[in-house]
């Protein structure tokens, strides 16, 4: 029986193994992302550190960490502030869009109310106001 041949001493070895492998992944595809993230780096550049990562595996990667490993952590926090920006100018102009926020609809409506009940605002003021609202 096959399952009676592998020790308790294979399977850690084989955990150990996967794991490494795992951590070479891992390392490999961040420097990968760091790569074409990089704007300031030309296509050529790129081109001979892929082809380098593909031949010579672990000593590229070491020596990409040694030379252009100080500068990843600022790439890296330079995109996440890029897409944290984008994202918040997307939600900005939904919510301008749309109406919502703390200035939706029934907000807009309710002041309207409110402003025509201490008549700072006549009845078709108020109209106007709440089919703008609601539109």
């Amino acid at each position: 029986m096959v399952l009676a041949d592998i020790t308790l001493g294979d399977m850690l070895w084989s955990l150990i193994v996967f794991f490494f492998f795992f951590m070479l992944l891992m390392i490999l595809f961040q420097i990968l992302g760091d790569l074409f993230r990089d704007h300031e780096l030309s296509g050529v550049s790129k081109a001979i550190w892929v082809i380098f990562l593909i031949l010579f595996t672990p000593i590229t990667m070491l020596v990409y960490l040694i030379v252009r490993g100080q500068g990843m952590a600022k790439r890296a926090m330079d995109a996440q502030v890029a897409a944290q920006k984008q994202f918040n100018e997307f939600v900005q102009q939904s919510a301008a869009a749309t109406g919502g926020g703390a200035d939706g609809a029934a907000d807009q409506i309710a002041k309207a109310k409110q402003l025509l009940d201490q008549g700072a605002i006549s009845q078709a003021e108020f109209d106007a106001i709440k089919a703008k609202a609601l539109a």
